[in-house]
């Protein structure tokens, strides 16, 4: 009896240091890849591919093995997904998500089973407080906060009066209250929409008009960002009611916003031209390998997400079993972040600059989008007080 346990604790003691030695890293991501919002996810992966590229594919020598998860844009679907990825591809980390609302429905499964998950876009104000955990990171923001940055510009441009527009999910719901936390002036209408799926704002803009607001904020990621500056161009609001946004105009939607774009302020917390290495090599080396195509804040995001995993692996060479220093490395931000050094907060969403961008024709005659101030420096959101990890 005692030769056969010690054969099968030999036996065990070869299996898991060959775990720990010799299997791959194995990375979840779930995003969007069907459907009218896919180039989002397309950019998210192109850029979470760059990165494993430029670490060699590897992370602490082992070789990494990425599964793309298409979340259709529904809650119940990326629910379902990141069970799938945790519960029968047993991944060590789970990477992505555009939505807050997808988000929200995946959050249990993996911290409850203690699977690290970097949102690489999804902010909700949830996630931030009382939802927090010591396994959910961010390579991006609180909702709140790009908003809460317009709203600090529209002060410095003393405009006094807004009207708002946005989808009526959890994400719209935060960007519209973003904007209102530091917005001085008087918010005179407020109209939520049906998401995903309307994509008419004819009614929207004529109370807008019809309010008499100094200005609109909108919020519309994607394809309703499209519609929704090409209709503000038809309905002749352009040249009556500036428009302030966030998350609106960003390098996917500008090839079809064209010239409506311009003169359009947003804001953001990493644009294209900042100047650091990492990032010059980052853009450049993204337009080499996807021809035509300008990398986006959704894709700096997610290159962020996977050297932020790369630094949790290396700390603990390979050894994915030793989690608490894992949070512990990860926990420092200890990596070369496209938008340069930043710190996280209490809560893992980062304490981090907020830009002013602005649309401009480059040497070529391209639109493309540039810095043109610091709005906000060191911005930490507003719910970190409320997340119980101190």
């Amino acid at each position: 009896m005692r030769t056969a346990l010690w054969l099968a604790g030999v036996a065990w003691l070869a299996f898991g240091n060959s775990a720990l030695s010799a299997d791959s890293i194995k990375i979840g991501f779930v995003s969007t890849f069907s459907g009218p919002t896919a180039v989002i996810g397309n950019d998210m992966r192109n850029s979470f591919e760059l990165a494993l590229e430029h670490l060699g594919r590897k992370m602490d020598g082992k070789p990494v093995e990425v599964i793309y998860e298409d979340d259709q844009q529904k809650p119940d679907i990326g629910k379902q997904k990141t069970e799938k990825l945790v519960q029968s591809d047993k991944v060590d980390f789970i990477a992505g998500y555009i939505w807050s609302n997808v988000l929200l429905a995946s959050l249990k499964t993996a911290v409850d089973s203690q699977t690290f998950l970097i949102s690489a876009n999804a902010g909700p104000s949830q996630l931030a407080g009382e939802l927090c955990s010591p396994y959910v990171f961010s390579t991006s923001w609180q909702n709140d906060q790009t908003p809460q940055a317009m709203g600090l510009y529209m002060n410095q441009k003393g405009v006094k009066s807004v009207f708002l527009i946005g989808p009526n999910y959890a994400a719209g719901k935060d960007m519209l209250a973003g904007v209102k936390s530091t917005f001085k002036g008087e918010v005179v209408g407020e109209e939520y929409t049906v998401w995903p799926s309307q994509l008419d704002f004819s009614a929207e803009l004529t109370k807008a008009r019809n309010s008499k607001a100094e200005s609109i904020f909108v919020f519309y990621p994607g394809a309703a960002g499209v519609q929704f500056l090409n209709q503000y161009v038809q309905a002749g609001l352009k040249q009556q009611i500036p428009l302030y946004t966030a998350f609106t105009i960003d390098e996917l939607s500008l090839p079809l916003q064209k010239d409506n774009a311009l003169g359009v302020p947003g804001a953001q917390e990493w644009v294209n031209d900042l100047p650091n290495e990492q990032n010059k090599k980052f853009v450049e080396d993204y337009r080499k390998k996807y021809p035509g195509l300008r990398p986006t804040y959704y894709g700096a995001q997610a290159y962020d997400a996977a050297q932020l995993i790369n630094s949790a692996v290396v700390a603990v060479k390979g050894d994915l079993t030793k989690k608490d220093a894992m949070k512990a490395e990860m926990e420092k931000a200890n990596f070369k972040s496209l938008r340069g050094p930043f710190k996280y907060g209490n809560n893992h969403i980062p304490i981090q600059n907020f830009y002013l961008q602005d649309v401009v024709k480059d040497a070529e005659g391209q639109l493309s989008l540039k810095t043109v101030a610091t709005i906000v420096k060191d911005d930490q959101d507003r719910f970190h007080d409320k997340c119980p990890m101190k």
